[in-house]
């Protein structure tokens, strides 16, 4: 758990961030607004992910999964949070499983490239067995010739 309660703040950088995404340009938001905000997002996060948790216990998990999210908040009664929270959900899953198709396609492409690079070494080797074994017979021949 945290060492202190800062400990438990979203941090600075992100929250400013989503400020300046919120409001209009132009519009400045001081420090102490900033420090405000931040500190009841925390407390909005730790109530969600305390009431989330309370239905993963339910459920006989330890992990917390987005149904769980979803419960606590109609349990504390965000309703109108809901389906913005659903349909940013569903945008996160398409991006994840893009993300999960791409990198399959390219551990595919690794593989397809590291066996046809391990087919032509292959190939190599063999070439030059082949011109090394008629040098080989050559040898034994000037050999027999010699003896």
């Amino acid at each position: 758990m945290a060492e202190r309660p800062e400990d438990l703040n979203l941090p600075n950088a992100v929250i400013t961030r989503i400020i300046k995404e919120a409001l209009p340009d132009g519009v400045n938001v001081s420090k102490e607004a900033r420090r405000a905000i931040s500190q009841a997002a925390s407390v909005f996060v730790l109530y969600t992910t305390s009431c989330a948790n309370n239905f993963a216990l339910k459920a006989k998990r330890k992990t917390l999964n987005a149904g769980d999210v979803l419960a606590a908040m109609e349990e504390m009664e965000f309703e109108r949070f809901m389906e913005p929270l659903r349909e940013a959900l569903e945008v996160f899953k398409k991006g994840q499983k893009g993300k999960k198709e791409v990198s399959e396609q390219k551990r595919k492409d690794k593989d397809k490239k590291t066996d046809s690079e391990n087919d032509k070494s292959r190939e190599e080797e063999e070439e030059e067995r082949m011109e090394e074994e008629p040098e080989a017979e050559n040898e034994v021949e000037d050999e027999e010739v010699e003896n």
